[in-house]
């Protein structure tokens, strides 16, 4: 497949359907669907030369969601450890809820601790640092790369029972979206064939690294050809909504901090399954639009957010009053910035003996700032409880703006 030089206008090309004999690939022993003699594969476009306009009222959606966005990650700025960690884990959470992975937030906790007895859990938190990884290892270099995006599907995929294998490589059997585990029958996506993956990811990565498309489009439509390639065997939701982060961190929409459109998208998910749709018919408009109002209604209640997570180690040293040097003065900031600790991690940031730094860890508890999560008497772990319910809370505020 050669490139098709520019779109032109608002016109962007659909998939082209190719008919491949069927091969079954027999993964894990899954039944083969010897009914089926050929299977249509659907194979996006070159994009890395093609240009689009989107409508005009599009364009306008779109300028205002970056604004919005720029204005939140500026309320961010000076506090970026913290803010970073915080967006990033509201982010990942609500993109795993998407491919219906869900915790509550205290499991979600325990995971980011070590404690791997809640899998779904344990899937968000490698979410987490897969997005992590991708938006800051683009901006270190200022490019994506075939490397950045593998070592993100990685990240996320390498502790999985079934998918480990296949971590942080490009797949090289058939895959699908829907219909059963052994067949395509009935899929609601059949991406190209594999051969077709490591050419298509090469157009990929050079339209990413464009500097002269609209930020908005760029995003989503880079999002909706990888969804469509569906390049790994596994997790390309998640990777897919890394990646928008990862575009607007690389064209310098935000700095410091990651504003949590899955949120938005998880509110709308039929219509964002909708639109990805819509792409491969031709038209990226519709994912535009919702990927504007996403990250729009993201951006005004990460503000919020943002102002209330600020104004936290005032208020708990306001409360406290702790004594210049003490343990409880060195534990408000450092639960700040971890918002969970294990007591040897604690005992380290507090800087002094054990039995002052158990002193200081009840003093908190007592205040109501953290809580115990584990419930044991060994291997114990605090969290600090405001910051996770917030994470929830914003979670929340984001859907409801979406749903009005």
């Amino acid at each position: 497949m050669t490139k098709t030089g520019s779109a032109a206008g608002d016109v962007w090309p659909a998939h082209t359907v190719d008919t491949l004999p069927w091969r079954q690939q027999n993964r894990g022993g899954a039944r083969a669907d010897r009914m089926l003699s050929s299977v249509d594969t659907m194979t996006p476009p070159m994009i890395a030369a093609l240009d689009y306009m989107p409508p005009i009222a599009t364009m306008v959606a779109s300028e205002a969601a970056l604004l919005a966005v720029a204005q939140a990650d500026t309320d961010a700025e000076g506090h970026s450890a913290a803010m970073s960690r915080f967006m990033m884990r509201t982010e990942s959470v609500a993109s795993s809820k998407i491919e219906r992975i869900t915790a509550t937030a205290v499991d979600y906790a325990k995971a980011l601790a070590g404690n791997r007895s809640n899998s779904a859990a344990t899937s968000m938190v490698a979410a987490s640092t897969a997005l992590h990884d991708l938006v800051t290892g683009v901006a270190a270099h200022g490019r994506f790369t075939m490397e950045s995006l593998l070592a993100a599907h990685r990240a996320l995929m390498k502790d999985d029972p079934f998918e480990a294998a296949y971590a942080g490589r490009l797949r090289d059997m058939q895959n699908w979206i829907g219909g059963s585990d052994y067949s395509p029958r009935d899929a609601l996506h059949v991406p190209p064939a594999p051969e077709r993956v490591p050419v298509l990811m090469d157009d990929l990565i050079e339209y990413l690294n464009r500097d002269d498309v609209p930020v908005m489009v760029q995003a989503a439509i880079g999002h909706a050809q990888f969804e469509s390639i569906h390049a790994f065997t596994d997790g390309n939701g998640r990777i897919g909504r890394a990646l928008v982060s990862a575009v607007l961190r690389r064209r310098g929409a935000t700095r410091n901090a990651v504003v949590p459109l899955a949120s938005g998208l998880l509110a709308k998910r039929d219509d964002y399954f909708a639109a990805l749709g819509d792409y491969r018919k031709g038209a990226p408009a519709p994912l535009i639009e919702l990927f504007a109002r996403s990250a729009r209604a993201a951006a005004v209640c990460s503000r919020a957010s943002i102002a209330r997570i600020k104004a936290l180690p005032e208020e708990w040293f306001s409360e406290l009053r702790p004594r210049a040097g003490s343990a409880v003065a060195a534990l408000i900031p450092a639960f700040y910035d971890h918002p969970v600790m294990a007591a040897a991690e604690i005992e380290k940031h507090s800087g002094s003996s054990e039995q002052q730094t158990y002193r200081a860890i009840a003093q908190l508890a007592e205040a109501g700032f953290i809580q115990e999560i584990t419930g044991r008497k060994r291997d114990r772990v605090w969290v600090a409880a405001e910051l996770l319910a917030e994470l929830d809370d914003l979670d929340r505020r984001i859907q409801a703006a979406m749903a009005d």
